[in-house]
């Protein structure tokens, strides 16, 4: 038997947690037992978790909690195998993938390949595949050991970003001549500008707080950075989509009050700030309702387009200059900050919901 220990969340109050202790079986033919090693845990994992039930998503669903209202968050992380019963899942290989924020956790290692496998449950299989597929680090190309932090903090992310900046590219911008993008500072938002860096033929807003404007235009990506009390300061007349990470609904109104006449697009893709749904059904603003951007969807385009050994190819060529970016020494866009333990991920998690933290730190959790 093996003691493992889960850290489970109140699916109403995300910044609750609480610490339950559990004795796993001996494994059953066709399991492996996995001891996690590090997680990254963001601002993104907080905006899965309020959207956890909407059924694109079902987040709560990867790692079933039998206590009602109590939710597994899972992150994106490495974990080894320590023991296994199947064929080429061998104990002491290391793996990327999206794993409970625990101790240990059971797979049933199913299609297993040179690349990996997919956890074979019953109920994961209807469930997006994406997160459901767990890599060997030794055949993934852009796997580098130094940037295990810096990979499991943005991969999850930056796949958002170059997904989406291709989905733009793919859709002509709607016709913008002007993206203003929302949290501006988030990194799935800066990470979407560093894909759309070598155009010239557009100009690219980042909106952020005031708190953040100075980190923002550090960054030295965006064309222009406004704060959100300067929104009606922007030119009404330059056909514009807006971008939006944020949810926040005041920010969305003046918007589309502002530029009512040369709004040509709203693309919702997350919500840093409001937990809630968009209604369309319940729109009233002036101008386009929005459309959800979903980076599976664009995915399986392109993998339907290109194939999916070239949509690896790309992704993992502009990622690893993603990275290399990030990290520069003399302007890094960001900075990694450990936390020891499931008591201090308890601690962040609160933080992440306040929307206590430094944009320039990105939080790994080590077990």
């Amino acid at each position: 038997m093996t003691d493992i220990t889960r850290l489970v969340t109140d699916q109403q109050a995300l910044g609750v947690s609480k610490l339950i202790n559990e004795q796993v079986p001996p494994l059953a033919d066709g399991q492996a037992l996995m001891r996690i090693h590090r997680l990254a845990v963001t601002t993104n994992n907080i905006t899965y978790a309020a959207f956890g039930h909407t059924p694109h998503l079902r987040y709560w669903d990867y790692y079933p909690v039998a206590d009602q209202g109590w939710g597994q968050m899972p992150a994106w992380g490495f974990a080894e195998v320590v023991e296994s019963t199947v064929e080429g899942v061998e104990p002491g290989e290391r793996f990327y993938g999206f794993w409970p924020i625990a101790t240990h956790v059971v797979v049933d290692p199913v299609r297993v390949s040179q690349r990996g496998f997919y956890d074979g449950r019953d109920y994961r299989l209807e469930l997006v595949s994406a997160y459901n597929q767990y890599q060997r680090v030794h055949t993934d190309a852009a796997y580098r050991p130094e940037n295990e932090d810096y990979q499991m903090l943005l991969r999850p992310l930056f796949i958002t970003s170059f997904m989406l900046a291709d989905y733009l590219e793919d859709n002509g911008f709607f016709g913008a001549r002007r993206v203003v993008i929302s949290s501006a500072s988030s990194k799935t938002a800066y990470g979407t500008v560093f894909c759309l860096q070598d155009r010239d033929d557009l100009d690219v807003v980042g909106l952020t707080s005031a708190s953040n404007k100075a980190f923002v235009e550090g960054l030295g990506c965006y064309d222009q950075v406004v704060g959100y009390d300067g929104i009606t300061g922007l030119d009404p007349s330059v056909p514009t989509m807006y971008v939006d990470f944020s949810g926040n609904d005041g920010v969305r109104a003046t918007i589309h009050h502002h530029l009512t006449e040369q709004l040509v697009h709203n693309c919702y893709a997350g919500s840093a700030h409001n937990h809630e749904h968009i209604n369309e059904a319940e729109w009233t603003l002036p101008g386009p309702a929005p459309r959800r951007y979903f980076a599976p969807d664009q995915i399986r385009k392109r993998n339907a387009d290109w194939g999916p050994a070239e949509v690896t190819r790309r992704f993992n060529e502009a990622q690893l200059a993603f990275i290399d970016r990030v990290q520069q020494p003399d302007s890094p866009w960001l900075t990694v900050e450990e936390h020891q333990g499931l008591e201090a991920a308890q601690t962040l998690i609160q933080s992440l919901v306040d929307g206590r933290v430094d944009p320039v730190k990105g939080h790994v959790v080590v077990l």
